[in-house]
């Protein structure tokens, strides 16, 4: 590219890129030679022939800088063009021109003076090559250059695909010129409805150097991650992945998702190289979807206390049963991460029913209010307390009941639960009234040491345990420490 420089009044005209002037000065030298070569020339033919008896020469200059005269100025011409034609090879693809602003100054001598070769060699060291290139500017700063609107447009498609799908974004291209609604969408069914980026991102037609032109995938990677060459470390002794990603302003996480296959727990090898890039995208895409789906709707667990049953004791009132929903949700994603999600709808198919379990808050009485009931369910008096087989038999025999659960008697705590000799297994409460029952000869025991049971809690099953002669529980009942006829208390 040239541009005109001006010399005292002059004429421009352009000629095969050099800006081309004439001055009145060559008059002025025309007449000074004929003053000087004798008076028998009159100064009407001197003024006549001068032209054609002077040389022209071309003065260069390049930014008000003086270089030179030549006595050919298509020799600059040519100098440009195969300084362009050079570089063609090593700029492969790219749109080149000559850089310098050159002017040239015509004059007209009678002796011409030049170094030709001295003025062309100053003028192709000056010669700069450059670029037709394409900016891609964010927030009006100059991100990368590629070769051409093309390379822009596919830059930017390109970052786009590392967020959202080819079908999404072809999606959403076509869209743009469509007029018609978009259908409802199915269950089950997600679709893209837009694809903004944040910063704003602008092209640009520039002349630059031809180095700083990247192609396509150089110019993705340093929009995607902010840098063009990846930051590596070498492991040395002593190293662990997070002292590693702290050193490098990395979170733990963000270390392992740059090193493919690197776990937390990874032993580490010295010399081992790391990826410890600090990824900074340079533009932020924020993606919004339409999605429909079919959901369960999680039944609640409602727990309701009532004082109707011990403290302890739950029964199900009533079983859960999900529901079922058609949700509409608006997504959306920043730079393919979701960032929310929000319900515009939904449309409820089937009623959801809550679990309900019944808590009891009824306090468990641990002191017998001295009224004892039968400890069988049914049943009768096999044998009495009394003396019996040279002993003293201490409590009754109960055998042939209805049922075999074997009842608390009365309310009380559960002080001795298990094998006891002649008596096999064996439960004794305490009704912390002064009385104990002992339930002797069980085939299991339901209780525990420790446990509060109200009366009419079964304790444990009517058995043949320990010196049994068949199947019947043997009841004791024990007053202030000891025994008495349980039939003086039993209802």
């Amino acid at each position: 590219m040239f541009w005109n420089k001006s010399k005292e009044e002059t004429a421009v005209s352009s000629t095969d890129g050099l800006s081309q002037k004439k001055t009145n000065v060559i008059k002025k030298a025309a007449i000074s030679v004929v003053l000087l070569s004798g008076l028998s020339f009159n100064f009407a033919f001197a003024d006549e022939t001068a032209d054609s008896e002077l040389a022209t020469i071309y003065h260069i200059y390049t930014d008000d800088q003086y270089i030179g005269a030549v006595s050919n100025k298509e020799e600059v011409d040519q100098l440009m063009k195969d300084k362009v034609e050079a570089s063609k090879s090593q700029f492969e693809g790219l749109s080149l021109t000559a850089g310098n602003n050159f002017s040239v100054v015509e004059e007209k001598v009678f002796t011409p003076a030049t170094d030709d070769a001295a003025t062309l060699k100053q003028v192709e060291d000056l010669i700069e090559v450059n670029a037709n290139a394409f900016a891609i500017s964010i927030d009006n700063e100059v991100a990368a250059y590629v070769k051409d609107l093309e390379a822009y447009n596919e830059v930017l498609r390109k970052v786009k695909l590392n967020y959202v799908s080819e079908k999404e974004l072809n999606f959403l291209e076509a869209r743009k010129s469509a007029t018609d609604k978009l259908p409802e969408l199915k269950p089950g069914e997600t679709r893209i409805v837009d694809l903004t980026v944040k910063q704003d991102v602008t092209g640009t037609t520039m002349s630059v150097k031809p180095e700083e032109v990247v192609t396509v995938d150089q110019a993705v990677k340093r929009l995607l991650t902010g840098v063009e060459k990846e930051e590596t470390y070498t492991v040395k002794e002593g190293d662990v992945i997070s002292k590693i990603a702290s050193a490098h302003d990395l979170s733990t996480k963000q270390l392992l998702d740059l090193n493919k296959g690197l776990k937390e727990d990874s032993p580490l090898k010295i010399g081992q190289e790391l990826n410890v890039t600090v990824l900074k995208p340079a533009l932020n895409f924020e993606a919004q979807y339409e999605k429909r789906a079919k959901e369960e709707i999680p039944f609640d667990k409602i727990v309701e206390e009532t004082d109707t049953m011990y403290k302890g004791d739950t029964k199900v009132k009533t079983e859960g049963a999900n529901g079922e929903r058609v949700a509409t949700y608006t997504l959306t994603k920043q730079n393919g991460v979701l960032t929310s999600k929000e319900l515009v709808e939904e449309e409820i198919t089937k009623q959801v029913q809550h679990k309900v379990t019944l808590k009891g808050t009824k306090v468990m009485p641990s002191r017998g209010n001295g009224s004892f009931a039968w400890p069988a369910q049914g049943g009768y008096i096999s044998s009495h307390m009394g003396h019996r087989w040279g002993r003293m038999h201490q409590g009754i025999d109960i055998a042939r009941p209805s049922g075999f659960g074997i009842l608390a008697s009365d309310n009380g705590v559960v002080v001795a639960a298990g094998w006891d000799g002649g008596l096999g297994q064996r439960v004794i409460i305490d009704h912390n009234n002064g009385y104990r029952t002992v339930y002797g000869h069980l085939s299991s025991i339901n209780v525990a040491v420790g446990q509060t049971v109200p009366q009419g809690t079964q304790i444990g099953v009517m058995g043949n345990t320990g010196n049994s002669t068949g199947v019947h529980l043997h009841f004791e009942v024990i007053k202030n420490g000891a025994h008495i006829n349980p039939m003086s208390v039993l209802d």
